[in-house]
């Protein structure tokens, strides 16, 4: 398994006591740690909300709830696309229900304060008798957006940290023929609750050493190919799948139906591509379509997964779109099978450290990506140095 982290030092005698540990297990189940990460890791990250062909036409919206906040990204009469929470200024109720929808207004259902598309507010029933109220001041609240290739990212608050495209630069060259920008969605956003701290699907995402063990259909796809590298805010996995015909019948169709792919480069056609942008977003890439995956904080142990599917638009020859889609259904398939395997291992992992006898675990150097997220985290959360954990309630007097 080939493994890099960028810019990494030799023997550098500064290097972190702890670098070549996990943090600890206290870390994935307590409260004032996950206050914590929801204000210093989750409200300045970028989440993905949808791909801009998911909102094509003016008043479509999408909406994305995470850390108790509501937003949704809409487009406007200008066709451009906005983002704000989901919130009327009024009682503060929310605005629009569902993961998506379209209205020519956004009106309020409980006492129909209406909200141009651009925020501005431009109805308020009986307005004369609100003598504090400021139309001027009483738009909806803007969320940060940013459009990378196509996809809707949005955040909560401004750290100063970079965007998604500067956390993306070092592949750019890598992404550009994969055309994100045309993709259009395959089904609709599946929601998946997991009783696990966030960090532990993290974790495992961007794990190498797992695969030959824990997934024996992707082994048997890629042989010894699987790689992970590590960048300041992008983890990268690949792996290249082997001519060797498997053993399973879904892998042996995917290999042998998978057509050709006219933009791709010849090295890129039979070729698993990874990436998780800091902190919890992740695109799988296959040659036959793109993925999005996140992966959102709900409780110490608990999160959701939200993932969707995106295709390129078929091409016109018959039989080329017959073995895409069918290509397309057996990589269904195969991944179906190895999300049941991580579900299986993430959850030993989430029980394994209810247990006293464990704290922090050894890290292979091998674990790039592990280290690489274990250094960041101790960097936003110094608590996180901690074996074990400090009295409750040390969020609150540290400000979260």
């Amino acid at each position: 398994m080939a493994t890099h982290l960028a810019n990494e030092p030799a023997n550098d005698i500064t290097r972190d006591p702890l670098d070549g540990w996990s943090l600890p297990a206290w870390t994935y189940r307590d409260a004032d740690f996950f206050e914590a990460e929801k204000e210093r890791v989750f409200r300045p990250s970028w989440q993905v909300v949808c791909h801009e062909s998911d909102v094509p036409a003016e008043g479509d919206w999408h909406s994305l709830d995470y850390l108790g906040e509501s937003v949704i990204v809409v487009r406007g009469k200008d066709m451009v696309l906005r983002a704000f929470t989901n919130v009327c200024r009024h009682r503060g109720s929310r605005l629009v229900d569902g993961s998506s929808g379209c209205a020519r207004k956004l009106v309020c259902p409980y006492h129909a304060w209406t909200y141009d598309l651009d925020g501005r507010l431009t109805g308020v029933p009986d307005s004369a008798s609100y003598p504090t109220l400021d139309r001027s001041k009483a738009g909806l609240v803007p969320v940060d957006l940013e459009i990378w290739r196509g996809f809707a990212f949005v955040r909560l608050a401004d750290d100063g940290g970079p965007g998604v495209a500067q956390m993306m630069a070092p592949y750019e060259a890598m992404v550009q023929p994969y055309r994100f920008e045309d993709l259009r969605a395959l089904g609709r956003v599946t929601l998946r609750p997991r009783s696990i701290n966030w960090k532990n699907i993290g974790d495992n995402y961007s794990d190498g050493l797992h695969i030959p063990v824990a997934h024996p259909g992707l082994t048997r796809l890629f042989g010894k190919s699987y790689g992970v590298e590590a960048e300041p805010f992008v983890d990268r996995m690949w792996g290249e799948m082997v001519e060797r015909p498997s053993d399973n019948w879904s892998e042996r169709l995917y290999q042998n139906l998978l057509p050709p792919v006219p933009h791709l480069p010849d090295e890129r056609q039979r070729f698993w591509l990874y990436f998780k942008l800091w902190p919890n977003v992740a695109f799988d890439i296959y040659p036959d379509q793109v993925d999005f995956m996140q992966w959102l904080p709900v409780s110490p142990t608990e999160s959701l997964i939200r993932e969707i599917s995106y295709v390129l638009p078929d091409a016109p020859d018959y039989k080329w779109r017959r073995e895409m889609r069918a290509a397309r259904y057996l990589n269904w398939r195969i991944n179906r099978q190895v999300n049941a395997e991580d579900t299986v291992l993430i959850t030993r992992v989430q029980e394994g450290m209810q247990s006293r006898t464990f704290t922090m675990g050894p890290l292979s150097d091998k674990e790039v990506c592990l280290k690489h997220f274990c250094k960041r985290m101790r960097d936003l959360i110094p608590e996180a140095r901690l074996e074990q954990a400090p009295a409750a309630g040390w969020s609150h007097l540290n400000g979260n």
